[in-house]
């Protein structure tokens, strides 16, 4: 499923645009997100491909859903 990341002052947000959901991230497996799951304040849960620590946001990326 495409999301899209970005930063916001409080932290990181996911944008799904086919179901028109913009939801923050609450917990993230790894300390930079990238090649682990994260979850979201709706509960849903994704697992994000491995980038580099340093890859700029915004950026739509290919995720799995989990739950």
């Amino acid at each position: 499923m495409k999301i899209m990341l970005r930063r916001t002052p409080d932290g990181l947000t996911v944008y799904v645009a086919k179901k028109d959901l913009e939801e923050p991230v609450v917990e993230t497996e790894k300390p930079d997100a990238w090649g682990g799951r994260i979850r979201l304040a709706n509960g849903w849960e994704f697992e994000l491909p491995d980038m580099p620590a340093d890859t700029r946001l915004p950026i739509t990326v290919e995720a799995r859903k989990l739950s």
